[in-house]
């Protein structure tokens, strides 16, 4: 039982990353899903050790994206992102630092890979 009530906890938090995703603009949207589809195929197999930790920072980030678009809701102004403390940082495995620096490349670059039209339609 404890398996089916945790595969649904990670479903769950999964759908809400990506209903919150829709409030961003949609590049950045496509970039968002893509690696959140990437990060929770690849953590399918994770030891029982990894798995809090994972659940934890995603539980964070949904928070954080939550906060921010209903904060956005007043204001018709979204302002997406946090910075990262240096122990944070510290925590990270070097794979990790390499991901975080690609997608900060990623969404930071005037051309980026997911050049989404506001009629859905790509360039």
């Amino acid at each position: 039982m404890a398996h089916a009530a945790h595969v649904s906890a990670v479903r769950s938090l999964y759908k809400r990353i990506l209903l919150l995703h829709r409030f961003m603009p949609m590049d950045l949207r496509a970039l968002g899903d893509q690696y959140v589809k990437d990060e929770f195929r690849r953590h399918k197999t994770a030891s029982p050790e990894e798995v809090p930790r994972f659940m934890a920072e995603w539980q964070n980030y949904k928070n954080t994206l939550q906060t921010q678009v209903l904060e956005a809701v007043g204001n018709k102004q979204l302002v997406f992102g946090t910075d990262l403390s240096e122990e944070k940082l510290k925590n990270f495995q070097d794979e990790q630092i390499g991901q975080l620096y690609e997608l900060m490349l990623e969404s930071t670059k005037p051309n980026r890979q997911f050049d989404i039209q506001e009629d859905g339609t790509t360039k």
